[in-house]
């Protein structure tokens, strides 16, 4: 009795953790197609030629399915049993079916004057197929297949999933995959893998991939540990890593420093002075979202990846406000407040991100980083040699490219150089298959390549007796190339006497 009465406790719980609440972000599922945006109390948002509120949305659980209703409103859709395959009438095959446009009785006046009454979606697909002539003579297969075909295009049902790292990256990767640089969703789930990603880690990051490989280290640590983002630019893109609607908890671990002061930094001549030479305006516009001209990148990026080509003219307005919310909060000072009060909040906003690039550069130079991940559109050969000063020992490193050329050349680098083993260049192979009764087969259309990975793991190396391995066959590559005839005539009387 005392066991029964406790389990009862946990369960309010629940339900506020999977409750969509206003502000969070989600992701809109229908069919395979998807589109994250961010649930806000009377905002019209255009999905698969199909514009609603998200106002019913909120209070119910993730997962649930909405059916747009007239004046753009969701109401949750209850599950109804389908016919079963005896009451079907199927015919046994399709040869003596012609496809001559005369088949439906339907006109397209019928239907929309079916839509302007406000009937359904089901039962304007249940009227199709009742004046239908060759309905019936198709097979069950057919059938399925018209059926599932009509209700995509007369049924408009959403489903709201919570965002996680396979949907966003299938989500990029079927709209824009140059955004994240081809780089397919089970290439990710092997460098989270590969890169021992975990909570408790101190981690490192240079990707331009929008910000996916970040949200998907982060929510794979779960807001333990820290992420030093290492950035080119005015600031980092984040546009996909602010789908994942993380907490705020979760950005305290989170750190930024600017890729150009690298190489200051591990020669030893870094200083705070430096961070304060850089130009103010685009720092200010770092704290909220990235500079300028980054911000512009990501709000097109979201628009291109999760919207189809015909909404993105009308939706583009819109998506700029739902993916990134925080920008009105830094336009208003601008607009209402005083200059002199928005010129404080700029000098406060340059302060904290001082603050947080000096404690970035505190971390990297304790050099005893847990792990390395780079996946970016740039060379991987330098950014490796040069991050991985920072990475401890028996660490894992992994390297992402579209090309497996840029790694090979990272390879033989990295054996030259040592202090790494076990380095292995791969490539994924994926097929998608269809799984259903009597019709199961790989699909059609497969991924040409996902990208190569490059991963090892780092040991400790003795500097000096590594420069000296180095030097001396340097050295003699160049002499053989310098003075190759002299060299061979001073070993022929060697081997003589």
């Amino acid at each position: 009795m005392e066991d029964s009465g406790e389990q009862p406790s946990p369960q309010p719980l629940q339900p506020a953790d999977h409750c969509i609440r206003d502000g969070d972000f989600v992701v809109l599922k229908r069919e395979d197609v998807f589109k994250a945006v961010q649930v806000q109390r009377r905002k019209k948002v255009t999905f698969e030629k199909q514009w609603f509120y998200l106002d019913n949305v909120i209070g119910h659980s993730y997962g649930t399915t909405f059916e747009v209703t007239s004046g753009g409103s969701l109401q949750p859709k209850k599950k109804q049993e389908e016919p079963t395959s005896e009451t079907k009438e199927a015919g046994t095959d399709n040869r003596n079916i012609i496809d001559d446009g005369k088949s439906q009785k339907l006109t397209q006046d019928d239907i929309k004057a079916l839509k302007d009454k406000g009937i359904k979606g089901e039962e304007i697909v249940q009227q199709l197929i009742e004046n239908s002539t060759t309905f019936r003579d198709k097979t069950e297969f057919a059938q399925d297949k018209y059926i599932k075909k009509k209700k995509k295009k007369y049924e408009a049902i959403i489903t709201v999933v919570k965002p996680s790292t396979r949907i966003l990256s299938i989500m990029y990767y079927a709209r824009e995959p140059g955004k994240i640089n081809h780089m397919r969703y089970d290439t990710l789930a092997q460098m989270l893998t590969l890169g021992n990603i975990r909570a408790g880690n101190k981690m490192i990051v240079m990707e331009t991939c929008a910000g996916l490989v970040l949200g998907a280290m982060m929510e794979r640590m779960g807001g333990f540990g820290s992420i030093i983002q290492l950035y080119p630019g005015g600031g980092p893109v984040r546009a996909a890593t602010a789908c994942f609607g993380f907490p705020k908890s979760f950005l305290s671990g989170l750190y930024e420093f600017p890729l150009n002061k690298v190489d200051s930094l591990l020669n030893g001549t870094f200083s705070a002075e430096m961070l304060s030479s850089e130009p103010k305006d685009s720092a200010s516009v770092e704290e909220s979202n990235g500079a300028l001209e980054e911000k512009q990148a990501a709000e097109q990026e979201n628009e291109d990846s999760m919207a189809e080509a015909p909404e993105s003219n009308q939706p583009e307005e819109q998506e700029t406000v739902e993916i990134d919310a925080p920008d009105p909060e830094y336009k208003e000072p601008k607009e209402k407040d005083s200059k002199k009060d928005y010129i404080q909040e700029k000098q406060r906003r340059q302060e904290e991100q001082k603050k947080r690039h000096l404690e970035a550069a505190a971390l990297l130079s304790e050099r005893n980083a847990d792990g390395l991940i780079v996946a970016s559109r740039f060379h991987p050969t330098p950014l490796l040699l040069s991050l991985l000063d920072f990475v401890a020992p028996s660490r894992p490193f992994v390297v992402y490219c579209q090309y497996k050329e840029p790694l090979l050349e990272s390879y033989t680098k990295l054996r030259e150089r040592g202090g790494v083993i076990n380095l292995r260049l791969s490539e994924t192979w994926l097929r998608n298959y269809q799984v259903l009764p009597d019709r199961s087969h790989p699909k059609l259309l497969m991924s040409g390549g996902g990208g190569y990975l490059l991963s090892g793991f780092t040991v400790a190396m003795d500097n000096p007796k590594a420069d000296t391995s180095l030097k001396p066959s340097v050295s003699a590559l160049e002499s053989q190339e310098t003075e190759e005839p002299a060299a061979k005539k001073r070993k022929c009387p060697q081997s003589g006497s």
